[in-house]
């Protein structure tokens, strides 16, 4: 059973407990997708006691009154919420995917909350800087000699460009490295992790302000690590390093062979990467 509390609003929301030794918090993607798809990070749990919050109106969280609270810059106090909760004075924080610009907000708003902040595979819409459709399409075409290639890049094509209609499962091998057994059985189940109105407000007009943001990160002493997947569109590792270029002290690495979650590609190489920033000394500061 998770563990609850409640936001500042009345909404009770909740967290998942799994694994052993110092609390990492972990906020999802999706946006707005059920913690659940993030299993055990590939054996993370071996290493620390994840947090995974299932952001309001997702998983085993409540729906709030108002759904305008879905909106990221408004989540931010979510997550406070869950500091407090868990009784931490600083917080380690991985983002996957869109969480990845809540933690941004988080860490611009409460900097002094923050001990350490990994972002996987995170797009920085906070920062102003989405993935494109050219993006996504070159990392795409990495991928043409896979046997899947040829029929999936026309449903891609169409997503990219706007039709609402494309069945993703017809493009979903763009966002594995490997399009195994296991990731069929992990983008299958997607289907019933997404909550589509708050998706549709998480990044609603407002949520972001780019320019204050990255004035508030460049204050941030907190260790930065970004890690991107050498195949993924979303970020590919170009967008990935300037959003590591925000802070003071950050790190960039990519994953070889690695789509957009990179802990089913390589379990071994994402947990010892992953392990050694969080136990390492902090970085020297990011040059320029």
């Amino acid at each position: 059973m998770p563990t609850t509390f409640t936001a500042p609003d009345g909404t009770v929301l909740a967290c998942h407990l799994r694994g052993r030794g110092a609390p990492l918090v972990v906020l999802p993607g999706g946006p707005m997708r059920a913690s659940r798809y993030l299993g055990d990070l590939g054996g993370l749990t071996a290493h620390r006691r994840l947090a995974l919050l299932d952001l309001r109106g997702t998983g085993d969280s409540a729906l709030p009154a108002d759904p305008a609270t879905y909106r990221c810059d408004r989540l931010v106090d979510d997550v406070e919420a869950l500091r407090v909760h868990l009784g931490l004075e600083r917080m380690d924080v991985l983002a996957h995917s869109a969480g990845g610009s809540l933690a941004l907000l988080y860490a611009a708003r409460h900097p002094h909350r923050v001990s350490r902040l990994a972002l996987i595979t995170a797009t920085p819409w906070a920062l102003g800087r989405p993935a494109t459709a050219a993006d996504r399409l070159a990392a795409a075409r990495l991928r043409a000699g896979e046997p899947w290639f040829a029929a999936a890049l026309p449903a891609f094509e169409a997503w990219l460009a706007g039709d609402g209609d494309v069945d993703p499962d017809a493009f979903a091998p763009f966002f594995y490295g490997r399009w195994d057994e296991a990731a069929r059985r992990h983008s299958a189940a997607g289907a019933t992790e997404y909550n589509d109105e708050a998706a549709d407000r998480y990044g609603a007009d407002g949520a972001y302000d780019p320019p204050a943001t990255r004035a508030a990160l460049a204050r941030c002493t907190a260790p930065v690590l970004v890690l991107a997947g050498e195949l993924d569109g979303g970020p590919r590792p170009g967008l990935a390093r300037a959003a590591a270029e925000v802070f003071p002290y950050a790190e960039f690495a990519v994953q070889p062979g690695a789509g957009h979650y990179p802990w089913l590609d390589d379990p071994e190489w994402f947990v010892r990467r992953l392990v050694a920033f969080l136990d390492g000394a902090a970085p020297a500061p990011a040059a320029g």
